[in-house]
């Protein structure tokens, strides 16, 4: 008499896995090796058992997104680094890391329920009031899960680079009391209310808004090109105008002074790092990349899979138009040019990367590399002194690549990615609903961020504590404020040589 196997299967799961393996034992087996809890009786069934293996998946999907996102600090931080004078590098690698750090002690209090929190409660305006990971397991996470760890993490990388735009904007100048002030609002406030907004179920904003959708169609902003880089970028232009153009960068006339970053080299590895983590930033948007059907699954895998793709395409043409526009402007080859049509390009695509065609990628990112370098011409006619043009590259870009969702949101794409089914303008039948959320994303996402940014800002300035003296600013901060150089200069001399060497 043959023995039986036991099985963790229902009866009709096991005959489809026979069927498919054109063995029963086989069939059974394999059921037994899918097992994580249970009894040989097969009281748990293979359904419950795979559901625990995709919340698996999901949740390495989802940290290792996280990780990806949080490798952009690295990038910022040698970006900025190299982007400005070599006196002030230990100022700016200091803020890049406590950004971090700060934000995570804000997200933990308040900005994760300001955002989200249960997503179950809260309303149009802001999640939920309750301490951020109170009864976190019976919390609704905004994938539809409960008590996700890596939802928490996710979205805190997201927040923390937010709060990381505005150092550039503002270096070399900034009191670095101001800065904390700054990274505390953006991270404990303005970023977690409009993050509720346009990403939350119930946000007004939301395009996952399923209840009430604005103009029936809601604010497609896949990754944040509004949520996180208008807010960064338009943090930083308040502190620009409000702290004032660095020491010497204007002539008697108004005329720009060149004031060149100390390291080429930096720029481009923190381009390149910048480039890697998008990749996290914008495919790990979907949130799971398994569902507990087929179709779901296949729209997750599909529209993470696209938006690197487009991710991909528009920083590349961004790239090549910043060439090309550098060598009609300048005459040269610019290699500083390449590097930041390649990051506007990343932000340009941010909010489109689920739903446009590559061929509107990159229409996305080469005329966001055209507005760039419009904005970065204006600012310096305002006398508006931004070191690494963040203003420009987020603030605005960002606004572009809300509005280009608007006219090129593919219909395909967007069911995929969404419920609503409202897409661009540009497309037969498109009618302007998506359009019109665009367009009142950007107006309201300005407002707000400026008005509270500018309102911190304004009150510093009042107080005198916006900006350092004209002794430090010349010394540089990182001998009047850190304490010494990022750069050992001592290369020995005058110390004697031992003998025999």
């Amino acid at each position: 008499m043959a023995t039986s196997v036991p099985t963790f299967c229902s009866d009709g799961e096991l005959a489809a896995l026979t069927a498919l393996f054109k063995n029963a034992t086989t069939a059974a087996s394999f059921c037994e090796r899918l097992a994580v809890a249970g009894t040989a009786d097969g009281s748990v069934s293979l359904a419950t058992n795979l559901a625990a293996v995709n919340e698996g998946v999901n949740t390495f999907f989802l940290t290792f997104a996280g990780a990806l996102v949080f490798i952009m600090h690295a990038g910022f931080a040698m970006l900025c680094a190299g982007a400005i004078r070599s006196k002030n590098t230990m100022n700016i690698l200091l803020q890049t890391v406590l950004d971090a750090a700060v934000s995570g002690i804000c997200w933990y209090i308040c900005g994760w329920a300001f955002a989200y929190g249960d997503v179950g409660r809260g309303n149009p305006f802001i999640g939920d009031w309750t301490f951020a990971l109170v009864d976190w397991y019976s919390n609704g996470n905004p994938s539809g899960g409960k008590g996700r760890w890596s939802e928490w993490f996710f979205q805190w990388a997201f927040a923390a680079t937010a709060a990381t735009i505005p150092a550039g904007a503002v270096a070399e100048r900034f009191n670095f009391n101001a800065y904390f002030a700054y990274t505390i609002l953006i991270s404990a406030w303005v970023y977690p209310v409009v993050v509720h907004w346009v990403w939350a179920p119930r946000g007004w904003l939301s395009a996952f808004n399923t209840t009430a959708p604005l103009a029936g169609s809601g604010m497609i902003d896949f990754a944040g090109s509004a949520v996180v880089h208008m807010v960064g970028g338009l943090t930083g232009l308040m502190g620009c105008i409000l702290v004032g153009p660095r020491l010497g960068r204007f002539d008697s006339n108004g005329q720009p002074v060149d004031m060149p970053g100390h390291s080429a080299t930096l720029v481009v590895l923190g381009t390149v790092l910048l480039w890697f983590g998008w990749y996290g930033f914008n495919p790990g948007s979907t949130l799971n990349i398994v569902a507990t059907t087929a179709a779901s699954s296949e729209n997750l895998y599909l529209t993470s899979g696209r938006a690197a793709v487009t991710t991909t395409l528009s920083g590349s043409a961004a790239a090549v138009v910043a060439l090309l526009s550098g060598l009609v402007r300048t005459g040269s080859w610019d290699l500083i040019s390449v590097c930041n049509g390649a990051l506007v390009g990343f932000v340009s695509i941010t909010a489109g990367c689920a739903v446009l065609e590559p061929w509107a990628a990159l229409i996305a990112g080469g005329v966001g590399a055209l507005i760039f370098d419009a904005t970065c011409w204006l600012w310096l006619k305002l006398r508006i002194d931004d070191p690494l043009s963040a203003s420009p590259m987020h603030g605005v870009c960002g606004a572009w690549g809300v509005l280009v969702t608007g006219f090129l949101a593919a219909p395909h794409y967007v069911a995929q990615a969404y419920l609503n089914g409202k897409y661009g303008a540009f497309y037969p039948g498109g009618g302007g609903n998506l359009l019109g959320c665009q367009v009142v994303g950007i107006l309201v996402v300005g407002a707000w961020t400026c008005f509270w940014s500018g309102l911190l800002f304004f009150v510093l300035k009042i107080f005198n504590k916006i900006r350092i003296s004209p002794e430090e600013e010349q010394a540089g901060l990182d001998v009047s404020k850190h304490g010494g150089s990022a750069y050992n200069h001592d290369h020995g001399l005058g110390k004697g040589v031992k003998p025999g060497i």
